[in-house]
């Protein structure tokens, strides 16, 4: 992609075959056994290491049947705060949630590795919640944040400052690029694009349209999934368009992403960070958006990055 620059030592080919046993004997110690204690397999550890897990969807207005009724279960209309588990090294978004969503999901909070924020406000960002991933790993976790944010990191935490448009390797398989995003720059948002054995994802939460220089940027990425921001409901006329987007501000924004080459036909969209009291039952939103192939994400949805 034009203008990304990448970082991290450079490997020779010899280094990057030592370095890929060396990842793979890592994940032999502690992906071989699920949440319940029983031995995977070579093709269920591979197919888990595709998988991106949707943890939560929910912008702040969290229902009351987490506490109660869906305490111990995911359920389309009572989400948890968004955040994202990309196989099960990589997390976005520790927020309060997270724990419980780990659990309910079967993943561990051991294998965490890296931790990425979006931004700062509470439902993205829970110091506690990074604290008790931190002490369940026993070893040191990297937290990923925007260049100038401001915040106390937990012991056991290793803070990465992330330059806008710079690309970071983080495994053989795996880079990340930050991108500017267009919400309060009081809690220093940056979006995510990843490319996962050469899949790209694109994780726009939060954020209202895009920024001039982040859309150049994108132009003829073709990305394979997109999570875009949907706070909003299907109505026109909410003071946070220049923060959130609705369903009118994504079905405009659209037809310019694939004009721009951003999107394609092949694009999976997925829609969160809902707020329920802006927005109609899950399954009503669906139908809103059918018409645009656009799809509703909820806690517990699990996308494999190896299907078309």
């Amino acid at each position: 992609m034009p203008g990304a620059r990448c970082t991290g030592d450079p490997l020779d080919a010899s280094a990057a075959f030592l370095r890929k046993r060396v990842e793979k004997a890592g994940r032999m110690w502690y992906d071989k056994r699920n949440s319940r204690g029983e031995r995977l397999t070579d093709v269920q550890e591979a197919k888990m290491a595709e998988q991106v897990i949707f943890l939560g969807t929910c912008a702040h207005d969290f229902s009351e049947a987490l506490t109660g009724e869906c305490r111990d279960r995911f359920d389309r209309d009572a989400r948890r705060a968004s955040s994202l588990l990309i196989g099960r090294r990589l997390l976005v978004d520790p927020g309060p949630h997270v724990p419980d969503s780990l659990r309910i999901a079967g993943c561990r909070p051991e294998d965490i590795e890296h931790i990425f924020v979006t931004h700062l406000h509470s439902d993205h960002f829970d110091a506690g919640t990074v604290a008790e991933i931190a002490r369940a790993s026993g070893r040191t976790l990297t937290l990923w944040v925007r260049r100038d944010a401001v915040l106390d990191v937990p012991d056991g935490v290793q803070l990465r400052r992330m330059e806008a448009q710079v690309t970071y390797r983080i495994t053989d398989s795996i880079s990340v690029t930050s991108l500017d995003a267009n919400h309060g720059p009081q809690v220093f948002p940056q979006w995510f694009l990843f490319d996962i054995e050469r899949r790209k994802l694109l994780y726009a939460l939060d954020g209202a349209w895009f920024l001039t220089h982040t859309y150049n940027y994108l132009k003829n990425s073709r990305l394979d999934f997109f999570v875009v921001d949907a706070t909003c409901g299907n109505y026109t006329g909410d003071y946070r368009m220049a923060e959130h987007n609705s369903l009118p501000m994504l079905e405009l924004m659209l037809p310019s992403l694939k004009t721009a080459g951003i999107v394609s036909e092949a694009t999976q969209i997925y829609l969160s960070h809902i707020a329920p009291s802006l927005h109609r039952p899950h399954e009503e939103i669906e139908r809103q958006v059918a018409h645009l192939g656009m799809r509703v994400a909820y806690d517990g949805l699990t996308l494999s990055l190896g299907e078309g």
